[in-house]
């Protein structure tokens, strides 16, 4: 089972530290979510009963290829994966360049975790169709993946091209969302799927059933984040159904102590929750 560790609502100038300890404690891959601008929405959140998202201006929501980049810099083993890049509310070449780019300076420690979005006005704000965000996406990829391998791809309106610098790996590419169109998506198109909500057992096992007959015999990697306390056993039993990974972020389970110790909101209190999730749980599994 892996451990992908859930870094949002993380500030900004905590993402260097917040990786050396992920990689030290044995994290498979460190996460990071992707908003272009805060505003008062008219979409509504997906994911709250009150369609207001569960954050407010002041939240940071750092670039995510520079980031990576940079966290990269400070690691060897860790791997990074947004969760999810919100490609189609960017052009082709943008998402090219920029994963592209990032895959070589981490040598090769990028996942591309990939999805839609649910945001209109960010779509509005770069110029992108919102309402063909899926075709665009199912489109886009295979262009990027041959862009990723170096290749001289043929697009309408331009002369042959390519891209450089490309790594000398496959850039993984992992599928979010759990609407019948993002597992078809990810069944279709994907190396992985990552959920986009954290699961129980019986919210989990429709999606699974739907991703696997979709999937029609082919494997990859399943991420789900999981509504069980942090147990290895427990992690075990879930990775009978298929899941081979889930996401977890330790301080949101901090114990009274280690808040009044370390206080709340602070790096050292995130790595303090990390160091103990290891032991407890990773070391075990």
């Amino acid at each position: 089972m892996k451990i992908w560790l859930a870094a949002s609502f993380v500030d900004t100038d905590q993402f260097l530290e917040l990786a050396r300890a992920a990689e030290r404690c044995g994290f498979e891959t460190l996460t990071l979510s992707d908003h272009l601008f805060y505003a008062d929405f008219a979409t509504p959140y997906p994911y709250s009963k009150s369609g207001r998202p569960r954050w407010d201006a002041r939240t940071h929501w750092p670039d995510v290829w520079v980031t990576i980049a940079a966290m990269a810099a400070v690691t060897t083993t860790l791997r990074f994966s947004p969760n999810v890049y919100i490609a189609p509310a960017r052009d082709l070449f943008t998402v090219a360049k920029q994963v592209s780019t990032a895959a070589v300076l981490s040598r090769e420690r990028v996942t591309f975790g990939v999805g839609v979005g649910w945001c209109k006005e960010e779509f509005t704000g770069t110029g992108q169709d919102f309402h063909t965000r899926g075709r665009r996406l199912d489109a886009m990829l295979p262009t990027l993946r041959s862009l990723w391998a170096g290749e001289t791809v043929a697009l309408d309106g331009l002369p042959p091209l390519s891209i450089s610098p490309t790594p000398s790996g496959r850039i993984p590419v992992y599928v979010g969302g759990d609407s019948e169109a993002a597992l078809r998506r990810a069944a279709r198109l994907g190396d992985g799927w990552i959920g986009n909500r954290i699961y129980t057992e019986e919210q989990l096992d429709p999606v699974l059933d739907t991703l696997r007959r979709e999937l029609d015999g082919r494997e990859i990697d399943i991420i789900a984040p999981l509504a069980v306390l942090p147990d290895a056993d427990a992690y075990r039993r879930f990775a009978t159904k298929g899941v081979t990974g889930t996401l977890a972020a330790p301080w949101w389970l901090a114990t009274p102590e280690e808040k009044t110790r370390y206080g709340e909101g602070t790096l050292e209190l995130k790595i303090a929750t990390m160091e103990r999730f290891a032991e407890e749980v990773i070391a075990k599994l």
